[in-house]
């Protein structure tokens, strides 16, 4: 059943367009700074633009492809601001650490907080927002 939570057919994936033909700078981007793992990538007919990548990152299925104002009502594409892909992870620091080096500008420093996370947040350099974080050890 397509409703049921626990059906290999269901799940959530996150799906980013990402400006200015930067797809591939994308797809390397996360592979540094979140030790993506690149399962398929395609390109487009004018074989400059990204159609379609798809990516492992901490467990998880992530996609992503350039934009395709033509095919929005020549509208180009933005990023969000009201979603946060979150990555709960062992060791908030290490990941931490490797997103900034990577590139990734902090928003929300990395900090132990109230609720027992030790947690913070990046923006990639494609407008994308990001948080890390991991239980508190104690």
């Amino acid at each position: 059943m397509a409703d049921d939570p626990q059906s290999p057919a269901g799940g959530l994936t996150p799906h980013l367009t990402i400006r200015d033909n930067k797809g591939t700078e994308a797809v390397a981007f996360y592979q540094r700074a979140f030790a993506a793992k690149e399962i398929g990538r395609h390109m487009a007919d004018d074989g400059k633009r990204l159609m379609h990548a798809h990516m492992h990152v901490n467990g998880a299925s992530l996609m992503l492809h350039d934009d395709f104002p033509e095919h929005n009502g020549n509208t180009a594409a933005s990023p969000p601001a009201s979603v946060v892909l979150h990555l709960q992870v062992d060791d908030a620091d290490s990941w931490w650490d490797r997103a900034v080096k990577a590139g990734a500008e902090i928003t929300f420093p990395l900090a132990d907080q109230f609720w027992g996370d030790r947690y913070g947040q990046v923006k990639d350099p494609f407008g994308h927002t990001w948080s890390i974080g991991c239980p508190v050890k104690g």
